[in-house]
């Protein structure tokens, strides 16, 4: 509701549509739906000061002449969900678990995450990333370390947790190396493509140090091992945006949530 709230704003000061999605970073048919919403619901800005989020949104969005119905199980606050699942370590499944413990005859899992992904979807529209079989697979590192105990010592010791994910059916490898060097950043590629037994047509890294040199939105430097390590195995590099975390897919940060859920 709030970029719903700018674009109105910056309508009401005579910026385009095409211009107001390049600065909010949506697409120009949703800011066009959104103000022929608004136009119809016969709002402008400046909005009302008493017109609340929900009180917008129930004009723009619902549709006329359908009585909203209540849902029969009681639902946690979304917006705190979205802000804890931000968290270092913090799952979906950890916070179903919190909320079937507070309300017992709650929503299945599978409804539960299904509700929250709506819920999303209306925080921040963005647009659906369509991959073709074999095209790319994202790698990255889970940012939170695996312990493991030596059986002979007992002595623990913290492993980082490499993954990579094909675009399109979400075939995943992951893998425990002691760091994220140079070396054994190469090496758990090497693996990974022995793996899935070929490899793609591009591989999307964030810009780690040991796969990008220097970050750039339109020229970044790949490391020159990586560099190597990619023409002898015949696919591209092409690392994620600077601060675009949505450019690498939503299957990776799913399966790196699933994954450090069940360790």
């Amino acid at each position: 509701m709030r970029q719903l709230r700018q674009m109105l704003r910056l309508a009401g000061s005579g910026t385009s549509s095409r211009e107001i999605a390049v600065i909010l970073g949506v697409a120009r048919s949703t800011v066009q739906d959104n103000l022929k919403r608004a136009a119809m619901a016969g709002l402008s800005w400046p909005l009302p000061g008493e017109l609340t989020d929900d009180a917008l949104e129930h004009r723009l969005f619902t549709r006329a002449g359908v009585k909203q119905g209540e849902r029969r199980r009681p639902e946690p606050n979304w917006a705190d969900l979205s802000i804890e699942l931000k968290k270092p370590g913090v799952t979906l499944l950890i916070l179903w678990e919190e909320y079937r413990g507070v309300y017992p005859d709650g929503y299945g899992y599978s409804r539960f995450c299904e509700l929250f992904r709506s819920f999303e979807q209306r925080l921040s529209p963005t647009m659906r990333q369509e991959h073709a079989a074999g095209d790319k697979v994202f790698v990255d590192y889970s940012g939170k370390k695996v312990p493991i105990v030596d059986r002979k010592t007992g002595e623990v010791r913290e492993a980082e947790l490499f993954l990579g994910v094909l675009g399109a059916s979400s075939y995943t490898f992951a893998e425990a190396t002691w760091t994220q060097t140079l070396p054994d950043w190469i090496s758990s590629h090497v693996r990974m493509f022995a793996f899935f037994g070929g490899v793609p047509r591009l591989v999307v890294p964030d810009n780690l140090k040991s796969g990008v040199s220097r970050a750039s939105f339109y020229d970044p430097e790949i490391n020159r091992s990586y560099g190597m390590m990619a023409s002898h195995y015949g696919v591209g590099v092409l690392p994620a945006r600077p601060r675009r975390p949505k450019d690498k897919e939503q299957t990776l940060r799913c399966t790196l949530l699933d994954l450090l859920s069940v360790n």
